[in-house]
């Protein structure tokens, strides 16, 4: 998926570093692998004790650099830049993203979207959530309502876990990491800690509405002008565009990632999703539109979703 080269990325939009440590966890993970880091250590068998340090600044030695610093990065000027740099995308996305949601959350839920912070980093960064190094992956910080991103990963991404270098492929993370907003404001997003691990967690159930909620945005991203302009932020849709975006979701699912670390196939660790349902649950985002139909809390089979029915 390719961004109509006209479109004026918003210099206001993301900044860069992070906002002080508040202490407290990580309540939700990377879309496309966030805590993977730590899922590989509790899979091999290791001490998860000191990187949970370095993830929630429970650890003095651990405290990073100052605030935030405002403004999206100089280069990024349209979305010419968006097709061509990382970070630039992942800014355009966001605007995307915030047009979708703000039409369709009042639309369909009766809420009015509040528009998340961006935060772009690199190496480590200190979050409302405490502080956290690129290891996470992408994250949402519920509690100071900021989506962090270190571009780097999108790299290890296709590295490491096999997923396409496509363009949705990253944008699809973007778009989970505004999911798991779109749950917070909707006073969802605490049910994933309240059951954190296991096949119908709480936890890997808020994770596929995540992937849902990605899909929605895909659904109208190439449909809906841009506000002040004649075209839609994204041009249309081609089937290349969705296999990228599937193998994103595809290569963090839980059991894939399990076989990745050399161990066999356990369900009851799972916290994100098989990679069969992150993908079944992005479909049905993408088909449907429908926030309705991204209820994983009441389905009864997250193997099959009502919207691909």
């Amino acid at each position: 998926m390719t961004f109509n080269e006209g479109m004026q990325i918003d210099p206001g939009r993301a900044s860069s570093g992070g906002g002080p440590g508040m202490g407290g966890k990580l309540a939700v993970g990377g879309g496309a692998g966030g805590l993977i880091l730590l899922v590989i250590t509790l899979l091999l068998g290791g001490d998860p004790g000191s990187l949970m340090g370095d993830l929630t600044g429970s650890s003095a030695q651990q405290q990073t650099g100052g605030g935030a610093t405002a403004g999206t990065p100089e280069h990024c000027k349209t979305g010419a830049d968006a097709n061509k740099y990382v970070d630039c995308r992942i800014v355009l996305t966001a605007q995307s993203l915030d047009a979708v949601w703000t039409e369709e959350l009042p639309r369909q839920t009766g809420k009015r979207y509040i528009q998340p912070k961006l935060v772009l980093f690199s190496g480590a960064v200190n979050t409302g959530c405490g502080n956290a190094t690129s290891d996470v992956g992408p994250f949402y910080c519920p509690a100071d309502q900021t989506a962090y991103f270190d571009t780097s990963f999108f790299q290890e991404l296709t590295d490491r876990f096999g997923a396409s270098s496509g363009p949705l492929a990253q944008e699809y993370v973007v778009a989970h990491e505004i999911g798991h907003h779109i749950q917070n404001q909707l006073g969802d997003i605490g049910r994933a800690q309240r059951d954190p691990r296991g096949p119908e967690s709480g936890a890997v159930r808020t994770e596929l509405q995540a992937d849902c909620y990605a899909g929605i945005w895909a659904y109208y991203a190439d449909k809906k002008n841009a506000p002040g302009s004649n075209q839609p932020f994204l041009k249309p849709l081609s089937d290349t565009d969705i296999r990228d975006a599937l193998s994103a979701a595809n290569a963090v699912g839980d059991d894939r990632i399990q076989r990745s670390a050399g161990r066999g196939v356990n369900p009851e660790s799972w916290t994100h999703g098989s990679s069969e349902q992150r993908q079944k649950w992005f479909l049905t985002g993408y088909r449907t539109g429908s926030v309705q139909n991204c209820d994983t809390y009441s389905a009864t089979d997250l193997d099959n979703p009502a919207g691909l029915r």
